[in-house]
């Protein structure tokens, strides 16, 4: 309803809405503090993302050979060499005596209808599985023979023609892994007639081939000694240390050198990727928690975790993992330390030092700091029980009270202005009757003069 103007004069709109202002402040001010609180808990959030992130990483740390790097060298590149963390130093030389094939067969060539019937696979331990084509032709066998999925696959091959000119194929059947298990054998005839001995092996027809007999590859090492040793394996990887395996992929009559040293610079990598983590996450929090004192006149503003005693304590905690000593031994010893500002920094050179000096002890001292770190951050960032998740989950709690109370308000301010608009517009209609009222008092009165100046 527009009430600017009517009788009174007054522009009673403006007036409404600047009554308005007034009584919405406390919505405002409820208003702005769940903004705040978004934003708290936004930042929490991400911290406690990072934390869960963090607790995965030093678990893996905490392992008594999370720093084990290794170079793995061969003098051939017929051979590679992978080394696991579990490997230790190694070198030996290896010959390699023979490489793994897989297993294969080609058919006599026949005709398009001399497939039918019932086949039989034996495998090299001697289970039987039975193949019955649904047609006559090679592809319905070799269809067939996929299906059964044996391990062995089958290919129709063309061979040419007959004397009359019709089409010849074979069948071409390989196995699916390479070693000496990997052989098989293709009967004409059941599993019973193969019992029986009175089945046909399809590699001993006239114009059949074993193309390959399927073969382990050997290696031998320590070659030449009275410790001379010959390793077999069916794919052609051998472990030959623990945690060092080789894959061969070439006969070689000379000795292939095989040697696994320690990769210093890779293990102060991974442990100074570690601890720059940490760094930066005391950094994140040291930030946050700032307050900027503005100048004279000037409003102060406060970090977002700015008197957060959750936070302000996952700090600590953290702080204290990474400096304590473990069984009297400082992390500073392996160039882990803070400043007196509280700085977390990670020496490279002392750290390398320290893993050339006594590489086990290194790592349990590392081990040790990962393992507190674990805890402490699992400790602020499980998922039902953190400190940190908790207090995420109280900021959204007192948000939603606020939210409640905004609702309320809302109704409560549009109930005033319904009231404001209601009291003017009774105030515009009494001054209309007021003024009708003077009008014809004016009116009258004017009439009694007029008659009185008559008389």
């Amino acid at each position: 309803m527009k009430l600017d103007g009517l009788i009174s004069g007054l522009k009673t709109g403006e007036l409404i809405d600047a009554l308005m202002d007034v009584s919405a402040i406390p919505k405002k001010l409820i208003t702005t503090k769940i903004t705040d609180r978004n934003s708290i808990i936004t930042n929490l959030q991400s911290l406690n993302t990072s934390l869960q992130a963090l607790v995965a990483k030093a678990k893996a740390a905490t392992g008594p050979t999370s720093l084990a790097a290794f170079t793995a060298t061969a003098s051939a590149e017929t051979v590679k060499v992978t080394a696991g963390a579990t490997a230790s130093p190694f070198s030996t030389g290896v010959v390699v005596d023979a490489i793994a094939s897989a297993h294969s067969v080609v058919t006599a060539a026949a005709g398009a209808d001399a497939w039918a019937g019932t086949f039989t696979l034996v495998a090299s331990d001697g289970t039987k599985t039975e193949v019955t084509p649904n047609g006559a032709t090679p592809q319905d066998l070799a269809k067939a023979i996929n299906a059964a999925k044996t391990g062995v696959t089958a290919t129709v091959v063309p061979a040419g023609t007959d004397a009359d000119g019709k089409p010849l194929s074979r069948i071409q059947l390989t196995s699916a892994e390479t070693g000496e298990e990997a052989r098989f054998t293709l009967h004409r005839g059941t599993g019973a007639d193969v019992d029986a001995g009175s089945s046909v092996d399809v590699a001993t027809e006239s114009g059949a081939a074993v193309l390959t007999q399927g073969s382990d590859a050997r290696i031998r090492m320590f070659a030449g000694t009275a410790a001379e040793q010959t390793l077999n394996s069916a794919s052609n990887t051998f472990t030959v240390s623990e945690g060092v395996d080789v894959t061969v992929s070439k006969v070689s009559t000379d000795p292939v050198t095989v040697v696994v040293a320690l990769d210093a610079k890779a293990q102060t990598t991974s442990a100074e990727a570690f601890v720059k983590e940490i760094a930066a996450l005391l950094t994140r929090i040291d930030n946050g928690s700032k307050a900027t004192i503005g100048a004279v006149g000037e409003t102060t503003t406060l970090g977002v975790f700015t008197g957060d005693s959750t936070v302000r304590n996952l700090r600590g905690a953290l702080a204290s993992a990474m400096q304590h000593p473990v069984d009297g031994v400082s992390p500073s010893t392996i160039g882990i330390s803070i400043s007196d500002k509280g700085v977390l920094s990670f020496d490279a050179e002392k750290f390398g030092a320290a893993l050339a000096d006594d590489p086990e002890k290194t790592q349990e001292l590392f081990s040790a700091i990962a393992g507190r770190v674990e805890t402490v951050t699992g400790q602020y960032s499980d998922k039902y029980d953190g400190l940190l998740t908790q207090r995420i989950t109280g900021q959204e709690s007192e948000v939603k009270t606020l939210k409640t109370q905004v609702e309320r308000w809302d109704i409560r301010l549009e109930q005033r202005r319904a009231t404001l608009e209601r009291t003017y517009s009774q105030l515009e209609v009494q001054l209309s009757k007021l003024q009708s009222q003077s009008s014809w008092l004016t009116s009258q009165l004017a009439g009694l003069t007029n008659t009185t100046s008559s008389s």
